[in-house]
């Protein structure tokens, strides 16, 4: 191989990854959100959990939704979250302002696919 042809592959092989890592940032959501779950609403909810001022943490399981009463405001939220996650700060998904201290959310993995 000649120094042209070894030239000409390490220019294609850096536009190759400057591409993909420009693709990638455009499809990745600020904060990972997206690996966090939904939204829902809170009719769809399979339980309440009411958070006061004392509260510090919950415990939710995986695939569940939620409704989260904050004094006289609520939410729901679908922890369809990614199998990597198994914690997260609620004030993060919880409406703007919402939350007055932090709150960490621990997700136990969604029953429907552990293994046996």
């Amino acid at each position: 191989m000649n120094t042209k042809q070894i030239s000409f592959r390490l220019m294609a092989a850096v536009f190759a990854i400057t591409a993909t890592v420009a693709s990638a940032q455009d499809q990745v959501p600020s904060k990972h959100l997206d690996l966090l779950g939904d939204p829902a609403s809170v009719s769809a909810a399979q339980r309440t959990i009411v958070i006061t001022p004392e509260t510090k943490y919950v415990n939710v399981t995986g695939g569940e939704v939620v409704k989260f009463v904050v004094g006289e405001q609520s939410f729901a939220w679908h922890f369809d979250v990614a199998m990597t996650v198994s914690a997260f700060e609620l004030n993060q998904v919880a409406p703007t302002g919402l939350l007055a201290q932090k709150v960490v959310t621990y997700i136990t993995p969604d029953p429907m696919y552990r293994n046996p």
